[in-house]
């Protein structure tokens, strides 16, 4: 096999190709090494500087000073910055000529602002600091050393120096740091879960002649790839792709392709900011032009930039953004309660949009644990009930009559033939659990739930002899004595394994207690009823025993004239909530889709039995894929629940399709292999318990029980504080669209400024903030999950938000403007206590507005007082907070307000609660209205 060096100084072997299809001979001749000598150190040298470093190598992103500074390019943070500029030179101005009025703070309004402009930066900065750690967890998963062979000698090199045609060897335990093609093997087997997704171990081999074209990455027996484990057996290896050349390069490139688009909620936020600030824009042209025209000069100019600075201020919610990121936090926390874990704090409300979830199979929509789901005998058809491993469950005709093991002779010995014919064990923890693999850990399930346990059945029968499963010969068997009818000592030999190996090697048939010869009229009902089964998704044993004189030294022999059983037919079982979960996504107008890795078969009855799919809806696999194009993909994706046969690519290709289309996509994922479409998908979703971390670092959210029931539960939370979002952002702009108003209103009706900018900062922050963090623990309406999601590209006024915060501003503003110009007309003692029965009118008006915006729809009096018992305690906190600024002498001075009458408070709260029932007033008004 060894094959001489003839490397040309100038050519280099091109590696980008599919190894998998040549010969080994061949792949060493194209690499131009030797499987017994390795490659010279004046090669290894060149081919070092050629194909670098055997490492991931990844794409600078922005430092943490670019992602502080971005903050402070928001359009709203940039007007305030602007107005606290503005704001500082008038107070500068009048320090120079002292025309400040004596006992005022100067520049505390651009102190004031220019610390909301920093608090905003920082909180945005903490968002996004969160660096992407999905390529640094890839270039985790590469073994530091390897053993090779260089220049005819065994020696140990740093992984990072390997390069394509470098002779490796692999043993039990090894983490592969290379692509490479099987020289030699000895029982190899590799766990490529985090590669392909699928949990069974992989047995590798020698292909002499190569592998075909179209063999997928988890069929490709030949190969072995970067990031996978050695867990049996040794090989010797010929290096073929190091670095960003192996499969796990191209994963990492294709992480690093995958732009990142803003969210819902920040694409809605800058929209809101852009509309907010044209509106301040056009309103302060407005003030400063006809106050302008109507003083006939421009003598009252800096009067006029007072009230535009006031009326900047006013429309800017500072609040917002803290309001936001805290409503985010405590979704984060009730999602964790419902075992959601929320890496990226936009990723909570852009759940809240989710149209169409792509799922995993196994573990998140199945068990991720084989149970029997049905035993057919010649003469008898059963199905068997239960969960999980658990030996519970019983045994049904298929008229659901409930039998008897213990009355069918030939069930008892098949029970009995898939507990002995075992090396598993069955044992309790926290809950059932097999120590050995999944499929016998289904049959000492079912024998337990037939009353036959492993330690009973061993002490009855001792095993004293065993031909052991192999690839080739697909079966095992194990010879047991003991007693099993009468007093006098048998010996008996199991025989499981594949059905149609196990039949050609039976002569017999046990029906009932009678042993007869097996027709061949049988042997085709046999077949049947194996296609039956297979046809219906279950992975299929078949059974069979024969007596012996004398314990077996050659399996060949000892393997034939067997008496059959029967089959057992087993399946991942779907988790039991997940079907409700996938009735509440329809529900919801969501569109589960499975996507697996998994045959075509055994995917279509599981999405069956779930409701994902129809019977006559439409299969791809990942064969499928390969052959038709993107834009054939995005014309199929409408109609297409299930996807099986899938590699990682197809996965990032579907997505991107269903993105195309308009979807907005969850994908969940557990791989290395899905890290690409986890990042592509608007939420990824990894599994907390059999992710890997390259999987979760990609992600958005990690399922801490790996349980689709989970994303649905996760789904509601994230529509819910949408709803809370929508709901505080029309509490909030309500009142500052009433504060620009009244701002505006007074300098044209011939009065002073009635708030300052500290007095607006005051009611955005904290008479606004303060209820509006409340607003956001608002339970769940009791229809969140009875109407389809909402669009993530819909305006951020839309359904009536709009219309509904411009009729509450003008609210408002004529109940001020009123209570203005009465206060101004009757005011006793101080001549400027006007201004402050305005301010606490507009800060205790906000009280009763919060309480009505509990529910679009629902009066106040419908709903539970304590349900919400933050926005109570909110409330009568903010009231004392701005009583405390009315009547404290310090306060008053820092905030220019005047201590009221009782009569003029008395006032204010009464034109306050007007507010309050004007919403109720609209919304009977509404009902009214749709109920004609």
């Amino acid at each position: 096999m060894a094959t001489s060096q003839t490397h040309s100084s100038d050519t280099f072997p091109q590696i980008k190709q599919p190894w998998y299809t040549q010969s080994i001979d061949k792949t060493l001749h194209l690499l131009e090494s030797d499987s017994e000598t390795g490659l010279s150190s004046d090669v290894i040298e060149k081919r070092l500087i050629y194909y670098g470093k055997n490492e991931i190598t990844e794409i600078k992103g922005r430092n943490n000073w670019e992602i502080l500074l971005d903050q402070f390019k928001n359009i709203m943070l940039l007007m305030l910055i602007v107005v606290a500029i503005i704001s500082g030179v008038l107070d500068f101005t009048d320090l120079q000529s002292g025309k400040m009025a004596e006992g005022t703070v100067p520049f505390k309004d651009t102190i004031a602002i220019f610390a909301i402009v920093i608090l905003n930066g920082i909180l945005g900065f903490l968002q996004e600091s969160k660096a992407e750690k999905a390529l640094a967890a890839l270039k985790k998963m590469s073994s530091p050393k390897v053993r090779v062979i260089r220049e005819d000698q065994t020696m140990e090199v740093d992984a990072i120096n390997l390069v394509p045609g470098d002779v490796i060897f692999i043993e039990a335990g090894s983490q592969l740091c290379a692509d490479g093609q099987i020289i030699e093997a000895c029982s190899l087997q590799i766990r490529e879960s985090a590669l392909t997704g699928e949990a069974n171990n992989v047995k590798k081999k020698i292909s002499p002649k190569g592998l075909p074209e179209d063999t997928s990455l988890g069929d490709r027996t030949n190969m072995v790839f970067t990031g996978t484990e050695v867990i049996q057996g040794r090989a010797k290896v010929v290096v073929t792709g190091t670095g960003m050349d192996t499969e796990l390069g191209k994963i990492a490139q294709m992480l690093c392709e995958v732009e990142t688009e803003p969210t819902p909620l920040q694409q809605r936020m800058t929209q809101l900011g852009n509309i907010l600030v044209s509106g301040s824009l056009i309103l302060v042209a407005l003030v400063v032009i006809g106050g302008s025209l109507q003083a006939g000069n421009w003598s009252k100019l800096k009067e006029l930039v007072e009230v535009s600075l006031s009326m900047a201020v006013a429309v800017v919610p500072e609040g917002l953004p803290a309001v936001i990121t805290v409503t985010l936090a405590i979704g984060t926390q009730r999602m964790v309660r419902r075992k959601a874990l929320i890496r990226k704090l936009p990723a909570v409300e852009t759940l809240g949009s989710v149209n169409t979830i792509c799922s995993d199979k196994t573990g998140t929509l199945t068990q991720n644990k084989m149970v029997v789901q049905e035993i057919r005998t010649l003469s008898h058809h059963f199905q068997v009930t239960g969960e999980g491993y658990a030996p519970e469950g019983e045994f049904l005709t298929p008229d659901q009559e409930k039998i008897e093991p213990a009355t069918h002779q030939e069930l008892n010995l098949l029970l009995m033939n898939g507990v002995l014919c075992s090396d598993g064990i069955l044992i309790m923890e926290k809950d059932w659990t097999i120590l050995g693999d999944p499929t016998e850990g289904a049959l000492l399930s079912l024998g337990g739930k037939g009353g036959f346990f492993k330690e009973d059945c061993q002490n009855k029968f001792k095993r004293v002899g065993e031909f052991p499963f192999t690839s080739e010969r697909k079966r095992m068997s194990v010879i047991c004595q003991g007693i099993w009818e009468g007093e006098t000592e048998e010996l008996l030999m199991f025989t499981k394994g594949s059905p149609e190996l196990i039949l050609e090697h039976c002569e017999l048939v046990l029906r009932g207690t009678e042993t007869s010869v097996l027709t061949p009229e049988q042997r085709d009902q046999i077949v049947i009823q194996n296609d039956q089964m297979a046809e219906e998704g279950l992975r299929v044993l078949g059974f069979a025993y024969k007596p012996m004189d004398q314990i077996p030294t050659e399996e060949h022999s000892a393997e034939n004239n067997l008496i059959w059983l029967g089959l057992v037919g087993m399946l991942d079982a779907p988790r039991p909530e997940v079907k409700k979960a996938v009735k509440r996504c329809r529900e919801a107008g969501i569109r589960p889709i499975m996507i697996t890795g998994d045959h075509q078969l055994t995917a279509r009855t599981i999405a069956l039995k779930l409701g994902i799919a129809t019977e006559d809806e439409l299969i791809l696999t990942g064969q499928d894929l390969e052959n038709i194009s993107q834009e054939e993909l995005e014309k199929e994706v409408e109609k297409v629940s299930i996807y099986a046969r899938v590699a990682p690519e197809h996965k990032l290709r579907i997505v991107k399709a269903l993105q195309k289309q308009g979807k907005f996509v969850a994908m969940t994922g557990d791989g290395v292999n899905d890290a690409p479409a986890l990042k592509q998908a608007d939420i990824g979703i990894a599994m907390g318990i059999t992710g890997t971390d390259v999987s979760k670092e990609a992600s958005d959210m990690v399922l801490l029980d790996d349980n689709f029931a989970t994303i649905v539960a996760a789904t509601e939370e994230g529509r819910v504080v949408y709803m809370n979002i929508r709901r505080f952002i029309k509490y909030i702009l309500g009142s500052n669209v009433g504060e620009v108003l009244t701002i505006a209103a007074a300098p044209l009706l011939g009065h002073d400024v009635p708030l300052i900018p500290l007095q607006i900062l005051w009611m955005n922050l904290v008479t606004d903030g303060i209820p509006a963090l409340a607003l956001a623990l608002e339970p769940a309406e009791p229809n969140v999950m009875r109407f389809p999601p909402f669009s993530p590209r819909e305006n951020i006024f839309a359904r009536g938000l709009g219309s509904y915060i411009v009729r509450t501003g003008i609210v408002f503003a004529i109940i001020t403007i009123i209570l203005m110009e009465w206060s101004v007309n009757s005011s006793h003692g101080d001549p400027d206590s006007w201004k402050t029965m305005v301010f606490t009118s507009l800060c205790i008006s906000q009280m009763g507005h919060a309480i009505a915006c509990r529910s679009d729809y629902r009066l106040t009096a419908e709903i539970n007082p304590f349900s919400n018992p933050y926005l109570l305690g909110a409330v009568v906190i903010t009231t004392i907070l701005q009583l405390l600024l009315v009547y404290v002498p310090f306060l008053q001075n820092f905030f220019d307000t005047k201590a009221l009458t009782m009569e003029q408070l008395l006032i204010c709260l009464g034109v306050s609660s007007l507010m309050f029932v004007w919403v109720e007033c609209e919304k009977l008004f509404i009902r009214w209205y749709k109920n004609r």
